[in-house]
Formats: C-alpha cells, structure tokens, sequence
C-alpha cells in the first residue's frame, strides 16, 4: 500500500487563493513574501485581491498555484516542512510543485524555473495566437486519428494535449486547426468539442520557442537526488534519475500530459491512496475516473 501525492496545473486558480494561509500561518506568510522577492512582484496581492481576469494570465496563474500547491503540501506537517509520499505526480505545471515534494528542486529553484516557463509560454502565445479544445465521450484512439487527419488534410498543428481521464481528452493546435477538429469530433460522436479559455497550444509543437527557453534555465538549475520517484507527464512512469527528470521537464512543454497512463503506472506500482495538493479537486475527480477504486483526498 503506498500514498502517492500529486499536484494540480493552471486552471485550478481562484480568486483570493492563499489568503486564509498567509493570515493563519507564519510559515505560509514567510513563503509568500520569498516568492513576492524571487518574482519580483507581490504575487501574493494578485492572489489575495485580483480578479479571476487577473488570475488568467500566464505569467501569474503558474507561480501562483505552485505557491498554493507548495503550501497547502508543507501544512500536512509543517514541523518537518512536508508530508511523506511514496510517490508523486504533477499535472503540467504540477510537475514543479511535485519535484519540491520530492526534494528534486529547492523551493526557490523551482518558482524561478516556473517563472522563467510562465514568461516563456507566455511570448509563445503572442508569437502564435492558438487555443486547447476540450473533446468529452470519444475513445483516446480516435480523437487521434482525428488530430492526425486534419493536419494531413490541412497542414494546420491539431495534437492531443492532456489525457486526462478515459472520455476525456484536450486537443491543442492552431485556431484554425482546433476549430475544424472540433466539428470533425462532434461528427465522429463527441458529447462535447469545446474551444477553452487558454491563452494558446500548451503541450503542442507551437510551444517550441518556450521549450527552447525553459531548457536553458533548466540546464542551469541544481537537481538532487529525489526521496521518491516522480510519474512524468511525458513519459507517464516512474523516474528516479536526475538527468532523465531534466529531460522529460524540457519535453513536456511540447508533448502531451499522459495523466491518465500515469495514474494508472502509479496504480500498478502499488498506490492505493492520492493526496492533492494545491487549489482545487481537479485531479481528485479525475482520478476516480481513471480507478474508482482509489482513495482521494484534497488538502488546499
């Protein structure tokens, strides 16, 4: 029986986030005024008093819930600054938070590499205007076929994204291509084919000049030997060595986030039970999609 701890990506945002931490507790205030220094701006009166408008950009939303994720993770027992996993995972971004837990990254370490992939993405976005699309009630293996038809047929970037449970898929790619992908969906049987709110093609081709840019950062970045393995998005099993974490961390902004094959990996390897930590029940859901068998619980 192993307790596996894992950690949200952007998207799981609210406004006022992190407030009740900064006011109850002097090890939360301490980590939000070094995150608002190694930013360079006070991350934390965005969180506390911005919009969800606010909330939504880039180059905020990813330090602002690897700081929640990290917290919330450090109140299960903050005498030794952290829980005890066996195993971890993060969702895109919470693939950060989840090398802290792991003791791969320092904290301070870890928010400066988030900066650096927030801005990147961002610049990326404004090179390429492109967009995600959420595909609900298709089998993984056809919204597949789908992407790859109409890039055959168009030349436009359609690439699955998020895997994120089975019926539930994220497409990413061109507005063009998302768009048309979208109405060959619903004709295949989708209950859904819906275009998201995101400021472009995370885990697609189109984020090359970001993934270009994290590299570089992560290539300068001090990595540890984890406590634990950590189930990587790019490659949905479990990894244990340093140079392998780097690489699959410079992949992943351009490659699909495997979640439900890593849910299933850390199944298979024993977990029986998930913590999430960080804002929101996103991955908790999720994960009872994937093995209803599974324990979850939130800790935000």
């Amino acid at each position: 029986m192993k307790h596996a701890y894992v950690f949200p990506g952007q998207g799981s945002q609210f406004p006022g986030m992190g407030k009740e931490h900064y006011a109850n507790s002097a090890f939360a205030k301490k980590l939000f005024e070094q995150a608002n220094d190694i930013l360079g701006f006070r991350i934390s009166d965005t969180m506390f008093n911005g919009t969800e408008e606010d909330l939504k950009q880039t180059n905020v939303t990813q330090p602002a819930v690897f700081l929640h994720s990290i917290i919330a993770f450090r109140s299960i027992d903050p005498t030794t600054s952290s829980a005890k996993p066996d195993m971890v995972a993060g969702h895109s971004l919470g693939e950060f938070s989840a090398l802290v837990a792991n003791g791969t990254l320092s904290f301070e370490a870890a928010l400066n590499l988030v900066a650096v992939r927030a801005r990147a993405m961002q610049k990326a976005c404004e090179l390429n205007p492109s967009t995600m699309a959420a595909v609900l009630g298709l089998d993984d293996k056809k919204v597949e076929d789908i992407c790859k038809q109409v890039q055959l047929e168009t030349g436009e970037v359609v690439v699955p994204a998020n895997y994120n449970c089975p019926g539930q898929l994220v497409i990413s790619g061109s507005i063009k291509g998302i768009h048309i992908a979208c109405e060959k969906m619903k004709a295949a049987g989708a209950k859904r084919a819906l275009v998201l709110p995101v400021g472009g093609a995370f885990h697609s081709p189109l984020m090359e000049p970001a993934r270009e840019e994290l590299q570089a950062a992560i290539d300068s970045t001090n990595f540890h030997s984890p406590v634990c393995a950590i189930y990587q998005n790019a490659v949905a099993k479990a990894v244990i060595d340093k140079a392998e974490i780097k690489q699959n961390l410079i992949e992943q902004l351009t490659a699909p986030v495997r979640w439900t094959q890593s849910v299933q990996a850390m199944v298979a390897d024993g977990a029986t039970s998930f913590t999430e930590a960080g804002p929101g029940k996103v991955l908790q859901g999720l994960i009872l999609k994937i093995d209803k068998t599974m324990t979850v619980a939130g800790v935000s």
